[in-house]
This record gives structure tokens, C-alpha cells and sequence, in this order.
């Protein structure tokens, strides 16, 4: 199901097809580019890298790994970090960090994992086992057991399934493939208040909101909150095949030698495209930037829904923003393709929006415009 277009070339916000035709990137590879395609910074630090050293194994440290570890634990709760290869992986690594927690403890019958309903955490027995959508199910029967789902943003829901067995809260701060959904005010709060008063961990998942997209280094920093595990992907590297799972002291311990492992998470390689990214992301503020230019992208898109009975709501936080329509979202995608702008649709009937966190206010315009088109057109007025 793959659209019917080969982009060849990207620069910033821009990407060029086979044919020539050019497109404003609103989707950014699914919120990884976030200092768009093909920045110097992180091609150089790639190029550079490349020349040094790509790959010795996880046997033996490796200067830009270190200096990695220590960038992202300086500026959040964590004090360890394990390095791998994708959302997917880190998310793994996240659940059985949870489990080996309480098995070290002797708490052995304490392994159940309370997810949410709509949720996404990756594509590996684990991870399917722990999304909340049966769609990503379908045909991997048995799935692994020991997970429970409550509805998202339902803390006396999430109350009453937490209870001496359970071994972690896993969430996402906002809900990405389960269609932009934002928590009310206090909701994250209250979650990390039950994990404290049960024992429980808890796993954010920040693979989407990570990195800037949501206005802050991580999403969780703007809700006051700290939990126990978080992963990271997409965004960590700008494009290059990064994931991470953080953890506190006392959470990780509980990885003692030999419990979990990655040939080439962390390598020199994609560290160094990561430190380049993370460095950039911080020097030009781009986590500010993403929540003004996020919070610009919501009020034209309120005003252009107050014109357009087909938009039923507008959504997010940071620029991830999302757009709920009444009808399916996918003819929308493909008439934004057609007059040079990438985005996509989710549940089938919400536009999400991830640019690149340089997007500017006239390239949120000039799509404002082509949605206005669309959705003036004879096919959508109601």
C-alpha cells in the first residue's frame, strides 16, 4: 500500500520524486526528521564518523556512545541508557526490564503489564502483545500473556486493574497511531501518584513525542511528571535507525550482565548522527519552536474548521497535531500528494500532521490553503 511516488532527494522540508515534482513534507518519515531531510549538521558528523570508526560491538565503549548516554541522562531523570535499533526494540527492552525488576526482587508473580486501549508500542510479539488495537493482532495468535488494557485518559479505570501482580503502567504521553490523543490535565500525574502508592513502574512511551515534537525535550517534562523507564526512537537520530530505552538506578540495575544485549544498537556510527541531532535540536531551541509553530498550525486550523462542517476536531500538543474528520481520511492524503504536500492519515478518519520541527509559518500556510481547497470542493461541503 505504498503511495505511488520514489522520492529521491530531501532539504529541509522539502522532498523531490523521480519525476521531479516536489512535495512540502508534513509527516517528516512518521516524526522522525526533525530537523528536516539531509541537515549539514548530521551529515557531516555521519560523513566524519564514517572515516573513524562504525562499528566494534557493544564488548567495548566507543567515544560518541558515551558522550551520547551522558547528553540525554543530564537532561532528564534517567541514569542509565541501553542503546538499540527502534522503537520496537526499546519498547522490548522496557517490558522485560519491568519483569527482571520484580523477579530479582523474588516478587516473581509480579509480571503483569497494564497498557492502554489504543495504544501503539511497536511490531514484535512483545509490543503487538502490549498495543492496544486488535488490527495489529490479527493472525499472531497466541499473543504473549501477562498484558491488560484500560481505556486511555481513565484514571479510576487504570484504579481498579493495578493491584500487587502488576509490574508496570506502560503509556504513551499522547497517543500518536491511536489518533493524537492528548491526556486531560492531572491524568499523567495521577498515574505516577498510583505507581508510587502500588510499587509499580512506570514506562512512558516517548518514541513519537520525543525529541522536540512535543514541546519539550520529552513530552513528560511538560506534564511535571518523572517515570521509572521511557524509550526513544524515531527522531533520536534524525533519519538514521536509533532507539533507547532509560531507566533509573534502581530500575536498571536489575539488567545485571548478560540479561540483555544489542550487536549494533549504540554504534559510533549512529551515535554520532544522534549527538549531532540532539546538539542542533538544543543550540537552534527547536523544542520552543515546535510549541509555537505547533500552537499556530492548531489556531489556523480551528479557524479553518469553523467553515468546514467535515472537521470534527483539532488536536495534539508540540507538532504533533492531529484533525479528526467525519469521514475517511485517506482521499484528503491523496489530494494533499497531488498538490505537493505529504501527510497521512490514522484510524482512518484523522490527518496527522508531524513536520519537521523547522517548518515555517508560511509552509503551514500554503497547506492551510490546499486543505482549504479540499474541503471546499463539491465532494466534501455538506
Amino acid at each position: 500500500q505504498r503511495f505511488p511516488i520514489a522520492l529521491v532527494s530531501g532539504s529541509g522540508c522539502e522532498l523531490t520524486d523521480a519525476d521531479g515534482r516536489r512535495y512540502i513534507d508534513f509527516l517528516a518519515g512518521i516524526a522522525v526528521c526533525n530537523l528536516g531531510h539531509c541537515h549539514p549538521a548530521v551529515t557531516e558528523a555521519v560523513a566524519r564518523q564514517a572515516q573513524t570508526l562504525v562499528h566494534v560491538s557493544n564488548l567495548y565503549y566507543t567515544e560518541p556512545q558515551t558522550e551520547l548516554a551522558s547528553w540525554l541522562t543530564d537532561r532528564c531523570f534517567a541514569d542509565r541508557v541501553f542503546f538499540c535499533n527502534s522503537g520496537a526494540e526499546a519498547n522490548e527492552a522496557a517490558i522485560k526490564l519491568a519483569r527482571r525488576y520484580f523477579h530479582e526482587r523474588g516478587e516473581t508473580g509480579r509480571h503483569r503489564i497494564i497498557c492502554m486501549a489504543k495504544s501503539f508500542h511497536g511490531r514484535t510479539m512483545a509490543t503487538l502483545s502490549a498495543t492496544g488495537q486488535d488490527k495489529i493482532k490479527k493472525g499472531f495468535d497466541p499473543i504473549l500473556q501477562g498484558f491488560d488494557f484500560v481505556p486511555f485518559d481513565d484514571i479510576e479505570a487504570l484504579k481498579a486493574k493495578v493491584d500487587g501482580t502488576v509490574a508496570a503502567v506502560m503509556l504513551e504521553p499522547a497517543q500518536g497511531e491511536g489518533g493524537v490523543r492528548v491526556p486531560s490535565d492531572g491524568y499523567l500525574s495521577q498515574v505516577r501518584d498510583l505507581c508510587d502508592d502500588t510499587g509499580a513502574l512506570m514506562i512512558l512511551d516517548e518514541v513519537q513525542t520525543g525529541i522536540g515534537r512535543a514541546g519539550r525535550l520529552f513530552a513528560h517534562q511538560r506534564f511535571g511528571i518523572e517515570p521509572d523507564i521511557m524509550t526513544l526512537a524515531k527522531a533520536l537520530a534524525n533519519g538514521l535507525p536509533m532507539g533507547a530505552m532509560l531507566a533509573t538506578e534502581k530500575a536498571a540495575r536489575a539488567f545485571g550482565p548478560g540479561a540483555h544485549a544489542t550487536t549494533f544498537g549504540g554504534g559510533p556510527l549512529i551515535a554520532a548522527a544522534a549527538l549531532a541531532t540532539l546538539r542542533t535540536l538544543e543550540a537552534e531551541d527547536l523544542a520552543a519552536e515546535a510549541e509555537r509553530k505547533g500552537e499556530y498550525f492548531r489556531e489556523r486550523l480551528l479557524t479553518l474548521s469553523d467553515r468546514c462542517p467535515a472537521i470534527l476536531g483539532v488536536r495534539g500538543m508540540g507538532l504533533l497535531v492531529g484533525l479528526e474528520l467525519d469521514d475517511k481520511g485517506g482521499p484528503v492524503v491523496a489530494a494533499c500528494m497531488a498538490k505537493g504536500f505529504l501527510i497521512n492519515c490514522i484510524q482512518e478518519n484523522i490527518l496527522r500532521f508531524a513536520p519537521p520541527l523547522i517548518i515555517t509559518e508560511a509552509q503551514i500556510d500554503a497547506l492551510i490553503d490546499c486543505l482549504d481547497g479540499i474541503f471546499s470542493s463539491k465532494e466534501w461541503k455538506r
